[in-house]
C-alpha cells in the first residue's frame, strides 16, 4: 500500500475524511446531530476536560461530531496546516480568528481591499474593544514593516482582494509581520487550498469562506480556520468562548463539495480567464482586473505564489449611464445578481468601493462590475454578455 504522503491532491480530495469501517461500510461520513457525547469511563470524561480541544474529539456536540473532524482533517490537510476549525460562516472564521490574538490597547494591520464585513467588524466591533485597525495598501508588500508598532498583534491579509483583486506579496508581508512579533492571518477563499498554500509561504493562519468554492453549490453557509500548529489551541479556545459551531448538514454539504473542489476548480478557471480576454477585446471595457492575466500588475507575483486562478474576477466598464447599466445587468438570462460566488453558477454584481477604500482612490470613471463564471457552457455565457452590452449601448447611444 502507497504510503499516503505521497498521494496527490485529487487523490486526498477522494479519500481523506473517509473512514468506511467505522460507519457500516458507508463511503461519506454520515450527518451527526449531537448535543450530549457519551463516554465509557469517568476516566477518559475526566482526561478529556483536562484538554478539551484536543483534534477530533468532543465533549460537547458545539464541538463538532465525526463529520465535522473529518471535514477539518481534509482541509488542512490539503492546505498544508496543522488543524483546521470550521464555523458557521466566512465570518465567524474571520471574528474567530482575529479576535483570539487582540485585546484593548492593542494594534492591527489589514489590508485596504478586504472582504466588506471584515472592514465593517474591525471599525465597529473591534474599536469597541479597544482595538485600533490601520488599512494598508495591498500592494506595500516587505515596506508594511514600517507600519509595525510595539502593540501590533497581527496583520490580515487578502489576496486577492475580492472586489479590486490585488495580488499581495504573501511572504513578504507574513516575514515583516513575524518579525515584528505579530501573526499573519490571510483569506484564502479565492484561491482556495488548492491554488494557494499560505502555509508554505510563512503565513501562520488560513481563513475561508468556504461557503464559496468548497461547498460549490450555493446551498450551505461555512467557515474554516486553518492553523499553524503552535496557534490551533488557542484559536480553538476563541472560538468556543465566542460559542461558534458549524451545523451538521452544512458540514456534510461542505464535505461533499470539497470532493469535487479540483474538477470545478478547472471548469471555473478556464470559463474564468476566457471570459476575462473576451472582455478586454470589447470597445466598452476600460480594464479587467484578473491576475491570471499577463497584463494585470499583479501577474507576476500571482505565477510565483499561485498554482491557478478561478471564476472570480472584476470588470472597469467606460463611462455610461445608469440606466445603461442596469439594461445590461438587468437583462442578462444566465448571469445571475447575487453577492455570493463561487456556486456553479454565473454571477454579476455591481462594485461600488469609494466607500469602502482608506488608503488609495478606488474611483473609476465608469461603473466596475464584479463577475463570476460558473460551470455553464462559455459560449452560452458569451453571447448572455453580447446581449447585455448592446443593451447598455442602446440605451447610451
Amino acid at each position: 500500500m502507497l504510503d499516503k504522503n505521497t498521494y496527490r491532491t485529487d487523490t486526498l480530495l477522494a479519500h481523506l475524511g473517509n473512514d468506511p469501517a467505522a460507519n457500516h461500510g458507508v463511503v461519506n461520513p454520515p450527518v451527526y446531530h449531537a448535543s450530549t457525547i457519551l463516554f465509557d469511563s469517568l476516566e477518559a470524561y475526566t482526561e478529556l476536560r483536562k484538554d478539551p480541544y484536543v483534534k477530533g474529539r468532543s465533549l460537547y456536540g458545539i464541538a463538532g461530531t465525526p463529520t465535522t473532524f473529518a471535514f477539518e482533517e481534509t482541509v488542512a490537510r490539503l492546505e498544508g496546516g496543522y488543524g483546521a476549525i470550521a464555523l458557521q460562516s466566512g465570518l465567524a472564521a474571520i471574528v474567530g480568528a482575529v479576535t483570539a490574538f487582540v485585546g484593548q490597547g492593542d494594534h492591527i494591520l489589514v489590508s485596504d481591499s478586504v472582504y466588506k464585513p471584515t472592514r465593517v467588524f474591525c471599525e465597529d466591533l473591534l474599536a469597541r474593544m479597544g482595538v485600533a485597525a490601520e488599512f494598508y495598501d495591498p500592494r506595500i508588500g516587505a515596506g508594511i514593516a514600517s507600519m509595525m508598532r510595539p502593540e501590533t498583534k497581527l496583520v490580515f491579509m487578502e489576496s486577492p482582494g475580492s472586489h479590486t483583486f490585488e495580488i499581495q506579496d504573501v511572504p513578504a508581508i507574513a516575514a515583516a509581520a513575524r518579525a515584528g512579533g505579530a501573526v499573519s492571518i490571510i483569506d484564502n477563499s479565492w484561491a482556495t487550498p488548492l491554488f494557494l498554500k499560505p502555509f508554505a509561504l510563512g503565513v501562520d493562519i488560513s481563513v475561508h469562506a468556504a461557503t464559496k468554492y468548497i461547498v460549490g453549490h450555493s446551498d450551505a453557509m461555512m467557515g474554516l480556520i486553518v492553523t499553524s500548529e503552535p496557534y490551533y489551541v488557542q484559536v480553538r479556545r476563541a472560538c468556543a468562548l465566542l460559542g461558534y459551531s458549524a451545523p451538521p448538514d452544512d458540514v456534510y454539504l461542505s464535505l461533499r463539495g470539497l470532493r469535487t473542489l479540483s474538477v470545478r476548480l478547472a471548469k471555473h478557471q478556464e470559463t474564468g480567464l476566457l471570459l476575462a480576454k473576451w472582455f478586454q477585446a470589447r470597445p466598452e471595457v476600460e480594464q479587467v482586473l484578473h491576475p491570471g492575466l499577463p497584463e494585470d500588475p499583479g501577474h507576476e507575483i500571482w505565477r510565483r505564489d499561485f498554482t491557478g486562478s478561478t471564476g472570480l474576477f472584476g470588470v472597469d466598464f467606460k463611462p455610461c449611464s445608469r440606466a445603461a447599466l442596469v439594461a445590461m445587468i438587468d437583462g442578462f438570462d444566465l448571469f445571475g445578481l447575487g453577492a455570493s460566488w463561487g456556486g456553479y453558477e454565473s454571477l454579476a454584481m455591481p462594485s461600488g468601493l469609494s466607500t469602502v477604500r482608506s488608503t488609495s482612490d478606488s474611483q473609476t470613471a465608469g461603473p466596475r462590475v464584479r463577475f463570476h463564471a460558473g460551470l455553464e457552457d462559455p459560449q452560452d455565457l458569451i453571447a448572455d454578455l453580447e446581449a447585455g452590452l448592446a443593451r447598455m449601448k442602446a440605451v447610451d447611444s
